[in-house]
């Protein structure tokens, strides 16, 4: 199964096993892991699952849609070149090792 690293503001590592067509916002919040919240449970609608990926899987995600760029302007922290929203990428083999650094606040 492959893998996402999720590093927390404080630098601390989690590597977990993310399932095929799971996003990584359900990876997360499936185990407990603090610093994503998904209020929406995914659906677009909030951007409390915003992450920073690591530039070198960025050519590898779905294009950004409309509403998830609108989004990511409304974020509690910082948005940079490399936010997205973590419901709006799916675990696919290609992305095994993905590493994405979550924000100080949601």
């Amino acid at each position: 199964m492959p893998k996402v690293v999720y590093v927390d503001f404080q630098g601390n590592r989690n590597e977990l096993e993310v399932a095929n067509g799971m996003t990584l916002m359900q990876g997360a919040v499936m185990n407990g892991l603090d610093g994503i919240e998904g209020e929406c449970s995914g659906s677009c609608a909030c951007a409390t699952c915003h992450c920073y990926v690591d530039e070198a899987y960025l050519d590898k995600l779905p294009e950004m849609s409309e509403n998830e760029d609108e989004l990511l302007d409304g974020t509690a922290s910082e948005r940079l070149g490399t936010s997205r929203l973590s419901c709006q990428i799916r675990m696919a083999d290609d992305l095994d090792g993905i590493v994405v650094q979550l924000p100080e606040e949601q």
